[in-house]
C-alpha cells in the first residue's frame, strides 16, 4: 500500500500555518508551468495529499518551504 502525506502533516513538520499553506499551494498549482506534477495532481474539493516520494509532493515542499513558521500562541487566535 503506498503511503500518503497530507498537508497537515507537512504543516506540523514546517511549523507553518494550514490556512497560509493552502494559500500558497493555490497560487502554485495555478503556475502550470512552474509546478506541472502539483498542478496535475490538484482536484477541487479534495484535501490536499500525496504519495510520499512524489514529484508532486516534492513541488509542494518546495513551494511551502518559504513560509514562515507559525508561533506556537499565534496559531490560536482568540475572538
Amino acid at each position: 500500500m503506498t503511503d500518503i502525506v497530507t498537508l497537515k502533516a507537512i504543516c506540523d513538520e514546517l511549523k507553518i500555518d494550514p490556512r497560509e499553506a493552502r494559500e500558497r499551494l493555490r497560487a502554485a498549482a495555478s503556475d502550470a508551468k512552474a509546478n506541472p506534477e502539483l498542478a496535475k495532481a490538484r482536484k477541487p474539493r479534495t484535501p490536499w495529499q500525496w504519495v510520499k516520494g512524489s514529484a508532486a509532493e516534492k513541488e509542494a515542499r518546495k513551494a511551502l518551504s518559504n513560509c514562515a513558521p507559525v508561533a506556537e500562541d499565534e496559531g490560536k487566535k482568540s475572538k
